[in-house]
């Protein structure tokens, strides 16, 4: 095989006709071997960039929020990072929360949590919160019908549909059941709205839909605003006391 000047051997296709032995050896073992081998190689090959890629889970999202108190100000983040992988779902939580007078800390809450989604159904959860150094745990798990959550108080039952009050998506307004993750308790809630509104989230305008969460007893519990792909831009917890703690997606 003779190459020409504007040729090498990088841009020469090689194939079986351009090789002399392929003539002399045509028909006999050695091509049927060589055929054998190269498909082997080429199928060998594909099938591992296919496992590779099916394997891969998605990029972790992570969802930082600035917390702000109507009463005290900004007062710490929380966190949710989300890894979706086929029909699972792993979200963890991280919360840094400090309420200082005078450069005194007069409350201090913390917590990591981790919760894990199948199929749109919460299998499992594991949370530590600490508030001023007080810490609670609780750990719960799927369990037929139901949901099993072991909290200090001793074992919560709810529902197979349950929500956590944790919204790193819209389907936490799916259930009308919902477990508070700090301290386990389980309120039958009732959601409504759903309606456009344009809103001011860390200084910047967005248009989202506001849902509201109401306890059965008419008392309004959450806030929680989605945007047009459905990440929670801004959620609100409204207390007993009448204080709000706004939760606003930064960035």
């Amino acid at each position: 095989m003779v190459l020409h000047p504007q040729q090498n051997a990088l841009s020469t296709p090689v194939t079986l006709r351009n090789c002399p032995w392929f003539w002399k050896d045509r028909g006999s073992r050695v091509e049927g071997w060589l055929r054998n081998s190269l498909a082997a190689v080429c199928l060998a090959g594909a099938t591992l960039l296919t496992g590779a890629s099916a394997a891969a889970p998605a990029p972790p999202q992570k969802l930082m929020y600035t917390v702000h108190h109507s009463r005290y100000g900004t007062i710490g983040t929380y966190t949710n990072t989300i890894v979706q992988d086929g029909n699972e779902t792993s979200v963890s939580t991280e919360i840094r929360i400090a309420v200082s007078f005078l450069g005194i800390t007069a409350f201090r809450q913390e917590a990591s949590r981790e919760e894990r989604w199948r199929d749109g159904r919460l299998v499992y959860f594991h949370g530590v919160t600490s508030t001023n150094g007080k810490p609670i745990e609780l750990s719960g798990t799927a369990d037929g019908d139901r949901f099993v959550l072991m909290t200090p108080e001793g074992e919560t039952v709810a529902p197979a549909n349950v929500r956590l009050a944790n919204p790193w998506s819209s389907g936490i307004l799916a259930g009308n059941s919902m477990l508070t993750p700090d301290r386990g308790r389980l309120d039958d809630v009732r959601v409504s709205g759903g309606e456009y509104a344009p809103m001011d989230v860390d200084g910047r305008q967005v248009r989202a839909k506001k849902y509201d969460v109401y306890l059965l007893d008419g008392r309004k519990k959450y806030e929680v605003d989605l945007d047009d792909h459905g990440t929670p831009v801004q959620f609100v917890v409204f207390n007993p006391d009448g204080a709000a703690i706004t939760f606003s997606l930064a960035g």
